[in-house]
């Protein structure tokens, strides 16, 4: 018989008890003793709607993708008992039915993921390869600064890529690790070096520092700026010393440099000036011997440079940025009468004249003996000797000039 609590899920007998209808009958899920059946069926649908809503959520989380598969799984499992043994009034059936209904959406998503994470672990294979080959780059290299920040950079490049299967995994990583090993031992070793360098070049310009400052009081000016330059060639070789002190060190040293050099100035000022009046004497000099040029009488040039070249020299030094233009110009005059004075010894030269004369006399005695043979070969009617003849002639007439001019020359 039935009542105003029945429901087509559900219904509560005269007894109170209060039954679901499933797909293999009814089934007692409590018992509502001296109560409306209506309240008791509203309490029992209502757990029902509870349930209505767990699995509705749960087809919303897994459309949505923040639910993995795993977590799907155990959540379907978990609502799937609440549904079993629900003491709820609804259609159970189909709330079980819309569960099994979300295993080919969790499957899917299942195969989805995989096949999601197999691509990127192909693709974190390429990145952690392309890293081990960058490392071990890095690790044969000398860049030793720069190489250590970018092995830092690739180590949180390779932390940011998702683990692949674990043999490949080790292997990248055994390759990589060793790597930065292998710079870090070599770097290492180098600044060990370097260390070792810098600390011999601190030494070495320590003991330099003290040989310039022994020589900064020096007024020997000449030789103690050679060997200056020598310390300073050094120095140079000497390398760097450690950081910081460098520094110090190049200051203690310049420092030295610079009071000689300083006191040098000082003191070819101070010359300079003194030679400014002997500077006015030789151009006054100067401008005397210039009077010479162009020489028009040798001997009376050569016996005024005596004289000009004893009053040049009793004059004294000059300042040092007039002394190149000053010789300069008296080597110019001094050039002009030895030129002039070479040039009238050679014209006076009797054994050069003689000479000269003796060649013009044997060419014109050598042409006239070929003119005789010449007629004796024409009156012969002999053509290719007297060509022959006439082509010697002709040679000897030509060397006869040049030797006649030479012969003017030193008359």
């Amino acid at each position: 018989m039935s009542s105003a609590a029945d429901n087509p899920w559900g219904r509560v007998d005269e007894e109170g008890t209060v039954y679901v209808k499933t797909a293999d009958g009814e089934r007692v899920i409590g018992q509502w003793v001296g109560g409306d059946p209506a309240e008791a069926m509203s309490l029992y649908v209502r757990r029902f709607e509870g349930l209505e809503v767990e699995v509705s959520l749960l087809e919303k989380r897994l459309e949505s993708g923040t639910l993995s598969p795993d977590d799907a799984v155990k959540a379907v499992a978990k609502v799937r008992a609440l549904i079993t043994d629900a003491q709820a009034v609804g259609d159970l059936d189909g709330l079980a039915k819309r569960l099994d209904g979300l295993t080919p959406a969790i499957e899917k998503q299942r195969a989805e993921r995989k096949a999601t994470r197999a691509a990127k672990a192909k693709e974190a294979v390429v990145e952690k390869s392309r890293i081990a080959d960058l490392a071990e780059e890095i690790s044969k290299g000398n860049d030793w600064r720069g190489g250590a920040d970018r092995l830092r950079e690739l180590l949180d490049e390779w932390k940011a890529l998702p683990r692949i299967d674990k043999k490949t995994d080790d292997a990248l990583w055994h390759r990589f690790s060793s790597a930065r090993t292998t710079y870090t031992r070599r770097r290492k070793t180098h600044f060990g070096e370097q260390a070792t360098l810098r600390d011999a070049a601190q030494a070495t310009k320590q003991e330099l520092i003290k040989e310039a400052e022994a020589l900064s009081t020096s007024t020997d000016w000449g030789v103690t700026a050679g060997k200056y330059r020598d310390l300073m060639a050094r120095w140079k070789k000497a390398g760097s010393a450690p950081r910081g002190v460098d520094d110090k060190l190049w200051k203690q040293f310049r420092a030295a440099q610079d009071t000689f050099f300083k006191a040098r100035d000082e003191t070819n000022a101070q010359l300079d000036a003194e030679y400014e009046v002997n500077a006015e004497k030789k151009l006054l000099i100067l401008e005397e011997a210039e009077k010479l040029i162009p020489i028009k009488d040798v001997e009376a040039a050569r016996k005024a440079w005596h004289d000009i070249a004893d009053r040049w020299e009793a004059a004294g030094k000059v300042p040092r940025d007039k002394v190149k233009e000053f010789e300069g110009r008296i080597r110019k005059v001094e050039s002009a009468i030895r030129s002039a004075d070479d040039d009238l010894w050679k014209k006076s030269n009797p054994e050069l004249t003689a000479r000269a004369d003796e060649t013009v006399s044997k060419l014109q005695n050598a042409i006239d003996d070929l003119k005789a043979d010449l007629k004796k070969a024409e009156a012969a009617g002999n053509a290719k000797k007297a060509a022959d003849l006439q082509e010697s002639i002709d040679a000897r007439q030509l060397w006869l000039e040049q030797a006649q001019k030479a012969l003017a020359d030193f008359s």
